[in-house]
């Protein structure tokens, strides 16, 4: 499958890495392409660097990368997503699967950050009515990035992962592409309103990041 990335962060990167590691043709999508490749972040390699040892994966611009692909992946940060995916260009949208796993994130009153949005809104919702011929799938939000990418790397993938989203062939596509990676137990929460829920987990996720001292775990649903 052609599927672009959208984002060069930390989700971005793996995500990418591990979709081009399972086959898919990937690209990942940036505001600029030259700045992207010349930045130099104080922490962890540049996307240069990155990029270097994975050749297979092209870098191009939010528009040149949505209208290539068949699935888009908005892996940037929730603050952003709105304008990212409007510079990809409606258009470009319309009609394909956009896997959303970003967060609203608030981080201006400083950390642990709240959320944006919630109770009666969700980001995943926002980019359903910006972008209404789209078809947006929440998913993966309640989870570390590399387990996102790999879930066997805990408890052999035994963990829950969500789907939301309105249009069922859309929660198909992404259900495949989750159990592709590993993800053995996906529970599909219903229209994308239920995304509000899957947002609304992250305060929870962040104060156990914060008690466990490691992201390296997951909520398994038992019943």
């Amino acid at each position: 499958m052609k599927i672009a990335v959208m984002g060069t962060g930390v989700v971005g990167r793996t995500l990418a890495g591990r979709l081009a590691e399972l086959g898919h043709e990937v690209t990942v999508g940036t505001r600029d392409t030259a700045a992207t490749l010349a930045r130099e972040p104080e922490q962890a390699e540049s996307f240069a660097v990155w990029a270097e040892s994975r050749p297979g994966i092209a870098l191009a611009s939010f528009a040149d990368a949505a209208g290539g692909a068949e699935l888009i992946v908005n892996a940037t940060s929730g603050r952003v997503s709105l304008e990212a995916l409007g510079a990809a260009g409606e258009a470009d949208l319309a009609g394909k699967v956009v896997l959303d796993v970003a967060n609203p994130l608030d981080f201006t009153g400083g950390f642990p950050p709240t959320l944006r949005v919630k109770d009666d809104d969700s980001l995943a919702e926002r980019i359903q009515r910006a972008f209404p011929a789209a078809r947006v799938v929440k998913s993966l939000n309640t989870m570390t990035a590399p387990l996102m990418a790999d879930p066997r790397r805990l408890a052999d993938g035994d963990h829950s992962v969500f789907v939301s989203g309105d249009d069922a062939g859309a929660k198909r596509t992404v259900t495949e592409l989750l159990e592709q990676m590993g993800h053995a137990d996906v529970i599909d929460l219903g229209d994308i309103t239920t995304s509000r829920g899957a947002e609304m987990v992250l305060p929870l996720w962040l104060r156990l990041y914060g008690r466990l001292g490691t992201a390296e775990f997951n909520f398994k649903i038992v019943r």
